[in-house]
Parts: C-alpha cells; sequence; structure tokens
C-alpha cells in the first residue's frame, strides 16, 4: 500500500467527501441533523499509553457511546461517529456507482477504517497502521472539529495554528459562517 503520494490523495479525496456531505442546502442538513446530532469543540494534549490507546476528553465520551470509526484523514486522525461515518461511506458508494469515483476509493475508505466503543475509561485503540498513517507518537492533539473529532501530531498541528487562524480571518472577511 503507498503510504506517501497516494495516502495523501486518498486523504484529500475524503476531506472532500467529507466536505460534499455537510454541502447540501440548509434545510436538508437541519432535518438530516436533528437535535441530537454530536459537536465536538475544544483543544486539548493527551498522550497514546503504550498499549496504543488514547484517553478521549471527557465532553467527547457520551458523543461516541454508540460506538465511532477510526480513519485517516487529512494527515492527521479523524473519529467519525456512526451517523457521520455513515453519511461519508453513502456519499463515497453514490459516487462510485455514478462512475464519478474510481471502486478503489470505497475498498480504500473500509479498509483504512477501524469501528471502535469508547471503554469504561474513555479511551479508543489507535491501531499500529493507523498511528502510522497520521504521523502519530506519543503526545497528540485532540482537537473539535464539529462533526468529526481530529487527532493530530504535536508539531503538525502547531505548524496549521497560523494558518488556520489567517483562513478564518478570511472567512468572517467574506462572511462565510458567520453573522445574520
Amino acid at each position: 500500500m503507498e503510504r506517501n503520494g497516494g495516502e495523501g490523495r486518498f486523504c484529500e479525496d475524503l476531506q472532500a467527501l467529507s466536505a460534499d456531505c455537510r454541502s447540501d442546502n440548509g434545510e436538508q442538513r437541519e432535518r438530516e441533523r436533528g437535535d441530537d446530532m454530536a459537536r465536538f469543540v475544544g483543544n486539548f494534549e493527551h498522550t497514546i499509553d503504550d498499549k496504543g490507546r488514547l484517553i478521549l476528553p471527557s465532553s467527547f465520551r457520551p458523543k461516541l457511546a454508540d460506538g465511532a470509526y477510526i480513519t485517516p484523514l487529512d494527515h492527521c486522525l479523524a473519529i467519525l461517529p456512526t451517523e457521520e461515518f455513515d453519511r461519508m461511506a453513502e456519499r463515497l458508494e453514490a459516487q462510485v456507482s455514478a462512475g464519478e469515483v474510481e471502486v478503489n476509493a470505497l475498498r480504500h475508505f473500509a479498509s483504512q477504517a477501524d469501528e471502535v466503543t469508547p471503554d469504561s475509561q474513555g479511551r479508543v485503540r489507535l491501531l499500529p497502521h493507523l498511528r502510522e498513517l497520521g504521523g502519530l507518537d506519543r503526545t497528540v492533539i485532540v482537537t473539535g472539529a464539529l462533526r468529526r473529532i481530529e487527532i493530530w501530531d504535536i508539531g503538525r498541528w502547531n505548524d496549521l495554528g497560523t494558518a488556520g487562524a489567517e483562513q478564518l480571518a478570511n472567512a468572517i472577511e467574506k462572511g462565510h459562517g458567520f453573522g445574520p
């Protein structure tokens, strides 16, 4: 399996797929979301233990009680609640059926994911291949990204900080995501 160019392209495609899943009109989005849609916010520094487990922030745990999926995404790992993973999988299946995406993308999406449920202490396992794909060592940043949780190598996360702040400022100036 390719770990560099191929994986990077897959992660870019998966990120675009995630964006496509959120790009429907507001009314449809509101119907699908319902009152109990999980929202993840905040930024936490955590440690992966010697067994490859990560303790999730306490505010994230109840939202994953019914399970979740961990998958590589945009140079990090994403923890997707089941509903979000299903939404992405259904969109990808539709794109494959329509001939917009190769079936190999679907295979890769499914083969790289791991189904998890936090244990009684709020830990989830991060399989070795996922830790490798995410470039994760011991200390990581666990951050909320609204519909998903992202797990970042601390160095990669710090590199994103300035760019993310600038991009948010640009979005605010353009009126995207804020205001009436």
